[in-house]
């Protein structure tokens, strides 16, 4: 039996729910899986209530540019840690390792003047070798993630005191600093929008060009459901959320084409959030790592390389996280001893905010995104109405705890379903 034809047939894929019965359909008009959906509901609550509390500041272009550029490094390690936490695993080094990637691409393109472009390139494979190394101890000599990634978050910030000689280094070449805090040029010009003002035409196609992707994508998950016979919802309420989507992706293109166009760290993530959400859903190696997450024995006895899948999502989350910390340190202009602290919390705290299970198997890269940014609203809508530091740390401890506590309600009440 092939590993890749026992998983299919026995395993759901992208954390989805196990499917019901060939052929069965949800009917009503009003059925909506909390579960999946719950997370979108809960973030645009907290924009409406954000929104109203600032007076409309939130929403301002300048604020929405802000919150996207600022909580950047976060998401792209969320869309790692996502990974990992699906298989039932954690990471707590993420932090560390940004703090040390960014040390050494400072002195590479500061100290030793490698071009910018090269030194990218080996700041992404320090990355890698330090996913490698952890990897390694995790997947082939069986210590658990917890204990390894601690002792990683203690060497590599001990590493990069040693790197940076526990003293910071730049300023970093343009290039680097514009993918970390640059916009897009007005390519097509601008064209009007009535009482909005102008925006740049070419971040607008873009705005089209995603919505158009979406929509697609998610026709195509649909009939891709019904040709298995699982359950789907009704089409006004599928089409309801296609435009419900739309119509959020074009109102913040549309805010961020008033202001200085597209962060290019937006469409980074973008690209990122599209080839892993293809990753985790379409290609066998995402379902692999959902197997093994919910349920090691199955996926063992299915034949996967449990050890290879475990591994080498550790040297992708080693990359990602060396890409973050070249873009906060570009976005500081400057690589320091104390970069990354706490990331690793910021990473976790998305990912189960984002609908991630704690005991693994369960998650989306887009999940992981979306609480990745209510973090990031919280943060940016409590600073406006000058909240202290205590009441901004309370109210994220209160969102994580409720969003986990909220998994644990919804498979007690499938459990209690099922019987």
């Amino acid at each position: 039996m092939s590993s890749t034809s026992s998983t299919d047939a026995g395993l759901a894929p992208a954390g989805q729910e196990p499917p019901p019965p060939r052929g069965q359909e949800r009917s009503s008009w009003l059925s909506f899986n909390v579960r999946q959906s719950g997370i979108y509901v809960a973030f645009a609550l907290i924009v409406v209530l954000f929104a109203f509390l600032t007076k409309g500041a939130l929403l301002q272009p300048q604020n929405i540019s802000n919150i996207i550029v600022q909580n950047s490094y976060v998401l792209i390690l969320a869309i790692g840690m996502i990974l990992i936490i699906i298989a039932g695993h954690i990471d707590l080094s993420v932090g560390s390792v940004v703090a040390v990637t960014g040390a050494i691409s400072a002195v590479l393109m500061v100290n030793y003047g490698v071009p910018w472009p090269l030194a990218l390139v080996i700041t992404l494979v320090a990355g890698a070798l330090i996913g490698a190394w952890q990897g390694f101890w995790i997947a082939y000599y069986g210590i658990p993630a917890f204990i390894v990634t601690l002792a990683g978050m203690l060497l590599f910030r001990a590493l990069t005191l040693t790197v940076l000689g526990n003293q910071g280094i730049g300023p970093f070449p343009d290039a680097v600093r514009t993918l970390s805090n640059g916009f897009t040029d007005g390519y097509l010009g601008n064209i009007g929008l009535g009482p909005l003002g102008g925006a740049d035409l070419f971040s607008l196609l873009l705005g089209l060009v995603a919505v158009a992707g979406m929509a697609a994508s998610q026709w195509r998950s649909r009939v891709a459901r019904q040709g298995y016979g699982q359950s789907v919802d009704p089409l006004p309420i599928f089409l309801l959320r296609i435009a419900a989507a739309a119509a959020v992706i074009l109102a913040v293109v549309v805010q961020l084409a008033r202001f200085k166009n597209l962060p290019w760290v937006l469409i980074l993530l973008a690209v990122l959030v599209l080839g892993y959400s293809l990753v985790t859903s379409r290609a066998v190696f995402g379902r692999r790592i959902y197997a093994i997450g919910g349920n090691l024995q199955a996926a063992l006895l299915s034949g996967i390389k449990v050890k290879s899948v475990v591994f080498w999502i550790f040297v992708n989350m080693g990359v990602l996280s060396a890409l973050a910390g070249i873009i906060f340190a570009g976005r500081l202009n400057q690589a320091g001893p104390t970069a990354g602290n706490s990331f690793e919390l910021d990473a976790i705290a998305a990912a189960f905010i984002g609908g991630a299970a704690v005991q693994g198997g369960v998650g989306k890269v887009v999940g992981a995104v979306t609480g990745g940014l209510i973090m990031g609203v919280i943060n940016n809508g409590m600073s406006l109405i000058g909240a202290p530091s205590e009441r901004v740390m309370f109210v994220k401890g209160a969102v994580l705890l409720a969003a986990v506590a909220f998994d644990v309600w919804t498979k007690r009440r499938a459990a209690s379903g099922s019987r």
